[in-house]
């Protein structure tokens, strides 16, 4: 489908669904966090090295730890309200 067609409505609701959805929003967040990750660490490197590099490496030294603080954030937020 052409980019900017309209969809069917059916489809529409099912892509309104899914950009809404929590675990759609988790993943976006994670990207984000791997692109910025991916440019820090390209810099040092003087070269692009790549998503996958990136990805990786970010699991392994980050991913853990800025889960928990996105959680330990959630809850806070939860309980504030």
């Amino acid at each position: 489908m052409e980019k900017g067609a309209l969809m069917p409505p059916a489809q529409e609701e099912k892509s309104r669904f899914v950009k809404n959805s929590v675990l759609y929003k988790e993943f976006l967040a994670e990207r984000e966090e791997i692109l910025k990750h991916k440019w820090i660490e390209s810099e040092k490197a003087g070269k692009d090295i790549g998503f996958e590099k990136a990805l990786l490496d970010w699991i392994v030294k980050h991913r853990s730890n800025w889960r928990a603080k996105r959680m330990k954030g959630a809850r806070a937020e939860k309980a504030a309200s």
